[in-house]
């Protein structure tokens, strides 16, 4: 850039990025392209197969470790549906009512549809609404004087 006192503004930028697009096209331009968007798409079209075995045995040849034995039936989430069983894991009869917020994020937390399985989902939303409808419920009766819930 030459002298810049005796340039106005609109030289100046013209000038900055011509300069600017010289240094972008004298950059290096990658060795190998390599299209993002569509290995992503193959990856999640099915096409591609890669069995849970030999995606273990890929990772414990990588780390140089003996590939741990996988369980036959991993453990899952509690999944009962019933208000009962879901009043019992809430544990709201024990519980101030202060504590329906911390329970109900903690319930959220473990059982919300976003965080279990695919195939857990359908179930993951009911025990959600049952146990809002249950904190719900307990919170209006621990009210003085509210009639919109009878007490069990």
């Amino acid at each position: 850039m030459a002298m810049l006192a005796n340039k106005d503004f609109a030289s100046l930028l013209d000038e900055l990025i011509a300069t600017r697009d010289q240094s972008v096209a004298a950059a290096a331009a990658p060795s190998i392209p390599f299209d993002y968007l569509a290995v992503a798409e193959e990856l999640h079209s099915g096409r591609i197969r890669v069995s849970d075995e030999a995606v273990a045995a890929e990772y414990h040849d990588a780390a140089g470790a003996e590939p741990a034995q996988a369980l036959e039936n991993p453990p899952e989430l509690p999944l009962a549906t019933e208000p009962e069983a879901i009043a019992a894991e809430l544990g709201l009869e024990r519980a101030a009512v202060a504590d329906f917020a911390r329970i109900r994020r903690r319930f959220a937390f473990a059982n919300h549809p976003d965080r279990v399985a695919p195939h857990l989902r359908e179930r993951a939303m009911i025990r959600m609404q049952v146990a809002n409808r249950l904190i719900d419920d307990a919170a209006r009766r621990a009210r003085p004087g509210d009639k919109s819930v009878t007490p069990r």
